[in-house]
């Protein structure tokens, strides 16, 4: 599992943010959780179970609190503020801070940034798009595909045919996500979200052939950067004395990150075509997600035809 955490730099890019500070070094922190704080008591003085490791907003209610203050009042609190080792402070809603303030944030090497969004817009904004960049991550050996909007994550041994099948798949109007490494990152306790990594993102190697650019053959269409892990299909080789579940009445589940994901164990058998088994496989889980279960319907007709037969 990888260690994450943001740069200021690239929070200053991604959030669109003016940077009041430009003389503020701002290699020196670094954002390690996602969450944020609107330090309206902190303002006021009291401190206890402060949590100065956060991203530090200032919306509207608290720069009318600050403007409400007389100068030397306003520029003593804000000093005990940003004197906590803070990261950044954020002005939202078209805020600007006072002179002073951004004197105050030179001096403690604190970047201070203004936004023109409104505060609970910028808020929801910041901690969606942080919850990605710090989640948890992995990497797993592994094929990512979109196939009918459900993301269908192909594993197996080398060179069983994870690459030949997401080929398939693309070929068929489906879109790749990664292939041979997926980066899971674990955004929620219900979702997972995989991605290429930077240097291998849209090329697929396919043995015989060597590596094809799947952007360039097949467009932009054909690709994505990022998707949601929904479905795990395991590729392995036929075992003739291995009893493969025929009806699926139970859900099978692997885990990544502490999340469970649907899984499938795939017997390979020559004759097989294992996009259009994938393909199944992808609509089949989302009937299901959507409160239909073929075999459980095919469970219910058959008690109901035992009964009936009791009866008669």
């Amino acid at each position: 599992m990888t260690g994450s955490y943001v740069s200021l730099e690239t929070l200053e890019r991604e959030m669109d943010l003016k940077n009041m500070t430009p003389d503020v070094d701002m290699t020196l922190r670094r954002i390690t959780i996602p969450e944020i704080n609107r330090p309206a008591l902190q303002l006021t003085g009291f401190f206890q179970h402060f949590s100065n490791e956060r991203v530090q907003i200032i919306g509207h209610v608290e720069q009318s609190y600050l403007q409400h203050l007389s100068e030397e009042e306003r520029i003593y609190r804000y000093e005990d503020f940003i004197s906590r080792d803070v990261p950044c402070v954020i002005f939202t809603s078209g805020h600007n801070p006072d002179p002073e303030l951004v004197n105050l944030g030179n001096t403690y090497q604190v970047a201070t940034f203004t936004s023109e969004k409104s505060t609970s817009e910028f808020t929801a904004e910041i901690i969606r798009w942080m919850n990605v960049k710090l989640a948890p991550m992995i990497s797993i050996h592994g094929v990512l595909v979109d196939v009918f909007g459900e993301g269908v994550m192909i594993m197996g041994e080398s060179g069983i045919g994870k690459s030949e099948a997401a080929l398939e798949l693309i070929k068929r109007g489906h879109r790749l996500i990664t292939d041979d490494v997926v980066q899971i990152s674990r955004v929620s306790d219900v979702t997972l979200v995989g991605s290429a990594p930077d240097i291998t993102r849209h090329f697929i190697e396919l043995r015989g052939i060597g590596i094809i650019d799947v952007k360039t053959l097949f467009g932009i269409e054909s690709v994505e950067n990022t998707h949601s892990i929904d479905l795990v299909i395991k590729l392995e080789e036929w075992d003739k004395d291995k009893l493969y579940d025929r009806l699926g009445l139970e859900e099978e589940y692997t885990e990544f990150l502490g999340n469970k994901v649907v899984c499938h164990s795939l017997p390979i058998r020559p004759g097989r075509n294992l996009a259009i088994i994938v393909e199944t496989a992808a609509i089949n889980h989302r009937q299901k997600k959507m409160g239909y279960n073929a075999a459980r319907e095919l469970y219910k007709r058959v008690q109901n035809n035992l009964t009936e037969r009791q009866k008669g």
